[in-house]
C-alpha cells in the first residue's frame, strides 16, 4: 500500500487508484493526467463533518476551501456531503453557482475583492463576506445600501501567531497581506467603523494562521486569542459576535517524514479550549466554522506522467524528464514543495535511483521533485506523483503555451472525466490579431 492508504498494487503489478489501473488510465486519457479518488474525497468530508458534529454538538459547519481544487464536480460532491464552501474570487463563486451550490453556505474570502466581485456576491446572496480591510468594508456598505440589502460579515483577524511552516504560506502574523491585526489596534478600529454603518452586520471573526501545519498548539492558541477578542468586542461595543471561524491549514502526508495528526484530534483539542473560554467569559454557544481544503483533496489525487529522456550527468545529478512540470504543478517552483513518486508499472520494485523529476518548460527551476528516491525508469515509463489533489490543477497554467491536463474522477473501478484536456485551440481562443497589423 502506498501514499495515504488509497493506492494499491493490482494483480498486474501496476499502481491502482480507486479500483482503476494507472497504466490503463494513462493509455485511455493520455498524460499528464490528474486522477482523483472520489471516495477518499467523500470520506474526508465525512470525517470532518462527523468530528464537528461530535465535538461541537452539531453547532458548526465545515467549509471546503475551494482554492485547493475547484471544479463543478467537486462543488457537487461537497454539497452532497453537507459541507459549505469557502471561495476567494468571482471565478470560484461563479463555478459554485453553476454547480447549483446553496449560496447561504458560501463564505466569500479574499484580501482584494473587486467591486464587481462584491456586487456579484451580494446579488448571489452569499452567506458571509469575510472582510479583509477598510476599503472592502466601505465598498460592501455602499453597494449594499444602493441595493437596499443587509449583508452579514466576518472580520479576518491576524492573531499574531507564527505557524511553523514555509514563509509563503504563513498568514497569521502581523506582517501578512491578509486581514487586520490585533497588536496595533486595527481590528478594534474595524469594529468601531462597522458599528457606525447600517447595511452591514458583524456576525463573526475569522483567522487562518497558515498551511501544512502539524501541531495542535497554534490552533488552540488562535482560538483563545479570538475568543478573548470576541469578549472584548461585546464589552466595549455591545456587539455580540455569534460565529468563530478558525480557518484550515491541517498538514497532510507528502513524504515519509510528514507525520500529520488525525483531523478529529485538531477539532477535539480546539473544542475544549472553545468551551472552556466561552464558559469563563460568559459568551454562550459560539457557532464554529473551519475551512479544510488540502487535507480533503490532496491525498485523493495523483498525477501521471510519461518519461521522455533520462539524463544521468556524471558527478552531478540524474534527471528524469516528464511531459508535464511546472505548468501542471508549480508548487516546487513556488516553495520547494516535496513529493513522493513511484513507477506506475512496478511500484513495488526497489527505489534504487536518486533522481530529480524535471518538467519540459524552458526554465531551470521547472522541477516536480528534487533528489528523491525512485525505481529505475526509462523512456516511455509512466511515473505517478502522489498526493497532488490540492493546488496542482488549481495553479496550473499555459506557460510555453502548454495545455492543461484533464482531470479524471475514479470510483470503484469506474473513471469519469470531470475536466477535459485543453487543446491548442483553447490556447489561442482569446487571441486577437488587430485589423491594422
Amino acid at each position: 500500500m502506498f501514499g495515504n492508504g488509497n493506492l494499491k498494487v493490482n494483480a498486474a503489478g501496476h499502481l491502482e487508484i480507486g479500483g482503476c489501473d494507472a497504466i490503463e488510465l494513462a493509455k485511455e486519457y493520455g498524460t499528464p493526467l490528474y486522477v482523483m479518488d472520489e471516495m477518499i474525497i467523500r470520506n474526508n468530508c465525512r470525517r470532518y463533518k462527523e468530528a464537528m458534529d461530535k465535538y461541537y454538538d452539531g453547532y458548526g459547519l465545515v467549509l471546503y476551501a475551494s482554492k485547493a481544487f475547484c471544479t463543478l464536480a467537486i462543488c457537487k460532491i461537497v454539497e452532497q456531503e453537507g459541507l459549505g464552501l469557502d471561495v476567494i474570487s468571482g471565478g470560484e463563486l461563479f463555478t459554485a453557482a453553476k454547480a447549483g451550490f446553496p449560496m447561504d453556505k458560501i463564505h466569500f474570502h479574499g484580501n482584494n475583492k473587486t467591486p464587481d466581485e462584491i456586487e456579484m456576491g451580494i446579488d448571489y446572496g452569499v452567506g458571509r463576506f469575510v472582510v479583509d480591510n477598510h476599503v472592502e468594508l466601505e465598498t460592501i456598505e455602499r453597494i449594499a445600501r444602493e441595493k437596499n440589502k443587509r449583508v452579514e460579515i466576518s472580520i479576518r483577524i491576524k492573531p499574531g501567531i507564527d505557524a511553523h511552516t514555509h514563509e509563503f504560506i504563513k498568514t497569521g502574523q502581523i506582517d501578512s497581506k491578509f486581514g487586520v491585526a490585533l497588536e496595533n489596534g486595527e481590528a478594534h478600529e474595524m469594529v468601531a467603523e462597522i458599528k457606525k454603518i447600517d447595511n452591514v452586520e458583524l456576525v463573526g471573526v475569522h483567522c487562518h494562521i497558515g498551511s501544512q501545519i502539524f501541531e495542535l498548539a497554534p490552533f488552540e492558541h488562535a482560538a483563545e486569542i479570538l475568543l478573548n477578542f470576541i469578549a472584548d468586542v461585546k464589552e466595549k461595543y455591545g456587539i455580540t459576535i455569534k460565529e468563530l471561524n478558525l480557518g484550515g491549514g491541517f498538514g497532510i502526508k507528502y513524504t515519509e517524514k510528514d507525520d500529520p495528526l488525525e483531523y478529529d484530534q485538531f477539532i477535539e483539542a480546539v473544542s475544549k479550549v472553545v468551551k472552556k473560554i466561552c464558559k469563563e467569559k460568559g459568551l454562550g454557544r459560539i457557532f464554529m466554522l473551519m475551512e479544510p481544503g488540502r487535507s480533503i483533496v490532496a491525498p485523493a489525487g495523483i498525477t501521471l506522467y510519461t518519461v521522455g529522456n533520462v539524463k544521468d550527468i556524471k558527478g552531478a545529478r540524474k534527471y528524469v524528464s516528464v511531459d508535464g512540470g511546472m505548468t501542471d504543478n508549480p508548487r516546487y517552483a513556488l516553495y520547494q514543495a516535496e513529493y513522493t513518486a513511484v513507477l506506475a508499472s512496478n511500484p513495488k520494485a526497489p527505489k534504487t535511483d536518486i533522481v530529480t523529476i524535471a518538467g519540459k518548460c524552458c526554465e531551470s527551476g521547472d522541477l516536480v521533485a528534487r533528489d528523491i528516491k525512485l525505481q529505475k525508469t526509462q523512456t516511455g515509463d509512466i511515473v505517478a506523483v502522489l498526493a497532488t489533489g490540492a493546488y496542482n490543477y488549481s495553479m496550473s497554467m499555459n506557460y510555453n503555451r502548454n495545455t492543461r491536463p484533464p482531470v479524471v474522477l475514479v470510483n470503484n473501478g469506474k473513471p469519469r472525466l470531470i475536466v477535459k484536456r485543453e487543446d491548442y485551440m483553447d490556447i489561442i481562443r482569446n487571441d486577437i490579431i488587430p485589423d491594422d497589423l
